[in-house]
């Protein structure tokens, strides 16, 4: 299997994180995130789609937490100026004691126009451009940026002409927090294989990911400067270890119809274009085809059950170790996990479990 970045040193383990449910009660959802952080959980990711806004429950989590990386998974680019990105993510490391990460992505055209009302145009540019002056911000020094997409202050001709170069008032806790990018599309990927510290694919099938995104990143592994490191591939997986438990694969099954069939019109989704490069192109174009009729059973029945298996940890423990060592052999540095159980203590056992296993490895 070949790597998509540098073999881990002797030692070093997958961490363990997770997402926060965003569409329940946030205290109940943050309360188990205490308990998951005592099993010994590495970092908590929080969405933002078009639910409550990621940076407030995040501030939360920092003062409930003690140890867990804090990350945004993602705030989108057009909801927010570069600078207030900056601003925001070197706040939540001082309050956090460095703990802070920056997820970024560009989120679709469905909540950028039709519920932020923005324009949804260059994302892998903004991208670009919004990374550059985050980094500019912290460093502390009076920003000054002149970008295609951003330029800061103002240009002579635009606005009052009374903005002037500015830096942020406060000494931040590290003057280089940590960036992920979520991405699939290949000019995407590439770039953040340039520029970020970790990548958030979704859908990520280990033994498969090179054929969908190899070429990409290795373009952008070339372009990247080695003062950043290894970059982290943040894979998602839900979790159930045990004899009996692959029924449980199911409950993915409707988000993956969602994703593929819904998220997106034709020819314009991101999650369809994975499927059909993994191999399932007849499949992937029945399954938007149905659910953007409105079928959408018809259409979570034909997500591949072999995807469904393989981009799980859901199986006997023989099973989940073979997934482990898969995405460990994919470069995989952060597993993002959903664990399949019904109380919290359940979830931290299985926490515990993952991380034993994780290290014996």
């Amino acid at each position: 299997m070949r790597r998509f970045s540098p073999t881990d040193k002797k030692g070093d383990h997958m961490k363990i994180g997770t997402l926060l449910n965003y569409a329940g009660d946030y205290l109940q959802v943050i309360d188990e995130i205490v308990e998951l952080e005592q099993a010994g959980l590495d970092a908590v990711w929080v969405p933002e789609a078009y639910s409550f806004d990621a940076v407030t429950v995040m501030g939360f989590l920092a003062a409930r937490t003690k140890t867990v990386e804090i990350g945004s998974g993602i705030l989108p680019i057009y909801t927010r100026s570069p600078t207030l990105l900056a601003m925001t993510a070197a706040g939540l490391d001082a309050l956090s004691g460095g703990r802070a990460v920056l997820g970024l992505g560009a989120s679709g055209p469905q909540v950028i126009e039709g519920f932020h009302g923005m324009v949804y145009d260059a994302p892998i540019g903004r991208t670009r451009e919004a990374i550059e002056i985050c980094r500019d911000v912290w460093k502390r020094e009076k920003l000054e940026y002149s970008g295609r997409y951003y330029e800061v202050p103002l240009p002579e001709g635009q606005g009052t002409g009374l903005g002037k170069s500015l830096k942020l008032i406060n000494h931040p806790v590290r003057d280089s927090i940590p960036i992920i990018v979520a991405s699939l599309g290949d000019k995407n990927v590439e770039m953040t294989a340039e520029l970020a510290n970790g990548w958030l694919p979704i859908f990520y099938w280990p033994e498969r990911a090179h054929q969908v995104w190899g070429e990409a990143l290795e373009a952008g592994y070339a372009k990247r400067d080695p003062s950043l490191g290894k970059m982290d591939i943040i894979a998602g997986a839900s979790v159930a270890i045990g004899d009996g438990t692959e029924p449980l694969r199911e409950y993915g099954r409707p988000m993956a119809a969602l994703y593929m069939g819904g998220m997106g019109a034709k020819g314009k989704n991101f999650y369809n274009n994975v499927l059909r490069r993994y191999g399932f192109e007849a499949e992937a174009e029945e399954i938007q085809n149905l659910y953007l009729s409105g079928h959408k059973d018809e259409a979570a029945a034909l997500v591949p059950d072999e995807m469904l298996a393989a981009s799980s940890l859901i199986g006997p423990e023989s099973f989940v170790k073979e997934r482990l060592l898969a995405m460990r052999d994919a470069g995989v540095t952060y597993l993002n996990i959903s664990p399949m159980a019904s109380t919290t203590v359940e979830k931290a056992k299985l926490v515990d479990r993952l991380k034993v296993m994780i290290a014996d490895l």
